[in-house]
């Protein structure tokens, strides 16, 4: 299978858990209908963005996996036929929670489980009180349709993630995201944001001569605390090809679905024209397993 059509679900959340999986299973069915044989969700998309405040009573939100949520899914994966890419928030033992994607393969079946690596802490992006950094490694997942590299949203920044999924054979860079825009910020701040979060995603798909998949969430998410105005998550959902290209993109501002088809024959031949693996000085690399290089 050398061409695969793909899903993207881009969606605005509410605080009603119930419509959200709502929304989310028709979009998924939706999809389905259209094509689509892996679908991609964005990060933590059961519930509203609840790391803008610190609360312990958001931890109610954790799940175990499997629980509730991966049989859901699991059932929905098994119906249409799909693979299926979801975030979820897991509670894994008592003060121990992860921010974890799980893949499905188009059986029913959990094909993996990614836990987000790399922790933000920033205002409004409250993740390190929530979470714990991941312990599964830069694995890719096999699946039906090949092996999907999923790493998770604050995980796209670091080159040294996607290059590891692609050394360990991942096919395509999988980003379950959910990022936006501060109030306060003005019109070419949030230019600049949007266009590095885009160009580094980029680059990790040509440095590694793969697809990229991001899904991002959208909509306005009040802020519970009213220290701030909330957060504009900008959508832009996107694919792009293994030079860069973008094959489809989202729009900003609403909730959108999106098919588009990659084409691994199209992959191989990038990595025959630029054999950036290849080319890898191995042996001068010591040192990027520092945090930091004195002189």
């Amino acid at each position: 299978m050398n061409k695969i059509k793909i899903g993207l679900i881009q969606q605005s959340n509410q605080k009603d858990k119930a419509v959200n999986l709502e929304k989310l299973t028709t979009s998924i069915r939706a999809c389905a209908k259209q094509g689509a044989q892996l679908i991609v969700l964005q990060e933590l998309h059961n519930t509203l963005y609840f790391c803008q405040v610190e609360d312990t009573k958001n931890f109610d939100l954790a799940e175990t996996i499997p629980g509730q949520s991966t049989d859901s899914y699991s059932k929905i994966a098994r119906e249409n036929q799909i693979v299926l890419v979801t975030s979820l928030f897991e509670k894994c033992a008592p003060g121990l929670y992860f921010n974890t994607a799980v893949v499905f393969d188009k059986d029913g079946s959990i094909a993996g489980k990614y836990r987000k690596m790399h922790i933000p802490d920033d205002p409004a992006y409250y993740e390190k009180f929530y979470f714990t950094p991941g312990d599964t490694g830069f694995q890719p997942i096999n699946t039906s349709l090949g092996k999907l590299g999923v790493l998770v949203c604050w995980d796209q920044w670091y080159p040294e993630a996607a290059r590891l999924m692609a050394l360990r054979g991942a096919e395509i860079l999988i980003y379950p995201t959910a990022i936006g825009w501060e109030s306060s910020d003005k019109k070419d701040e949030k230019e600049r944001q949007l266009d590095a979060w885009m160009t580094v995603q980029r680059g990790n798909a040509v440095a590694n001569g793969i697809p990229v998949i991001t899904v991002n969430r959208v909509g306005l998410e009040p802020d519970p605390s009213k220290q701030t105005n909330g957060i504009q998550f900008w959508g832009n959902s996107f694919v792009a090809g293994p030079q860069g290209e973008i094959l489809a993109r989202a729009n900003n501002a609403n909730d959108e679905n999106i098919i588009v088809e990659i084409d691994k024959d199209r992959t191989e031949n990038v990595r025959r024209w630029w054999p950036f693996l290849r080319d890898r000085r191995i042996d001068a690399y010591d040192g990027l397993d520092k945090r930091y290089l004195e002189k």
